[in-house]
């Protein structure tokens, strides 16, 4: 999640720093960069949260087993 959340910032201060170049400055620099950062990062970084998801997938999916496993030796105990 911090590689993500990286990856967003370095997307939004260069995309900052491009239209800073380009011309555009104060209140509407913020708010363009933001919308422009936001639909480059949807397209740019869907890799790494797919990856990401996976990853979230996998630890649920373990723990729900680790949770099953529990549930059956306490039935067993009984």
């Amino acid at each position: 999640m911090a590689r993500y959340t990286l990856l967003r910032l370095l997307i939004f201060f260069a995309t900052l720093m491009i239209l800073w170049l380009v011309g555009l400055r104060q209140i509407p620099l913020l708010a363009v960069s933001a919308i422009v950062s936001a639909i480059i990062s949807l397209v740019v970084l869907q890799g790494v949260r797919e990856q990401f998801a996976n990853q979230i997938d996998a630890k649920v999916k373990q723990r729900q087993a680790r949770a099953e496993q529990h549930r059956t030796a306490e039935d067993d105990d009984e």
